[in-house]
Formats: structure tokens, C-alpha cells, sequence
């Protein structure tokens, strides 16, 4: 059998810390940005990590080749 190879999509959209917690890129930040507030913008620009566990494990799965 070959190698598995990660999850593409995954791996571009999700990274894990070195505590194990799955860490993501906030949504709209990509257009229509002039209504929004420079607050709003700069707190987009900030990671965030996975809310729940069951969405992390699932990830983490992604990510292992």
C-alpha cells in the first residue's frame, strides 16, 4: 500500500501547537472590508483555536499523515 498522505485542505487551513491544540484562521477577512471597523479587522488578524474537542480530534486526524 502507499504512503497516506495528509488532507490538503486541512493542512493549509489548520496548524497544531505545541500543546496539542488545533489553532485556525478566522472568516471574513478576504472582501467587503471597508464597512467593517478597524477593530473588527485587526481582532480577524488574531488565530483562534478550535472550539470544541470532537472538531479538534477530527482535524488532528486530517493533519496525520
Amino acid at each position: 500500500m502507499p504512503k497516506m498522505k495528509r488532507h490538503s485542505g486541512a493542512k493549509k487551513r489548520f496548524s497544531v501547537t505545541a500543546t496539542g491544540k488545533v489553532r485556525r484562521l478566522k472568516a471574513y477577512k478576504s472582501h467587503i472590508l471597508t464597512k467593517k471597523t478597524a477593530k473588527r479587522k485587526r481582532n480577524l488578524r488574531r488565530a483562534a483555536i478550535v472550539a470544541t474537542n470532537g472538531e479538534a480530534k477530527n482535524i488532528k486526524r486530517l493533519l496525520s499523515a
